[in-house]
């Protein structure tokens, strides 16, 4: 497999960021992005998990592990990372998506978003 890419919907985007371990932080705590279960991707550790919000990436952070929970009420998994975020962007908007997707851009094609918390 390969890296992945995952969408913070906008209404969730403050909240999301206040939870912390983003970049330029260091991790207080092993954070999580829930996803269906149905659809686990074949990601190993220290490949990248992808951030898109707003309709541009922000960014990426190393995996660290996949948590599977499966039960009769609640069939999800989550990526999960513990710090190690970079910001970077590129040229090109993201339409939001849910799920998660394979990267299909060239890591060549990403830039620097030193202002990747504004909207």
């Amino acid at each position: 497999m390969s890296d992945v890419v995952v969408t913070v919907p906008k209404g969730l985007w403050e909240a999301w960021i206040e939870e912390g371990d983003v970049p330029g932080e260091v991790a207080r705590y092993r954070s999580h992005f829930w996803i269906g279960q149905h659809s686990i991707p074949d990601v190993r550790r220290g490949e990248r998990v992808y951030i898109v919000a707003h309709g541009k990436l922000r960014g990426y952070a190393p995996l660290v592990g996949i948590e599977q929970r499966c039960t009769l009420r609640d069939g999800r998994a989550c990526l999960m990372r513990d710090g190690g975020a970079v910001a970077v962007t590129i040229p090109e908007p993201i339409v939001g998506f849910m799920g998660w997707r394979c990267r299909w851009w060239s890591t060549t094609n990403e830039k620097p978003f030193p202002n990747w918390r504004e909207i």
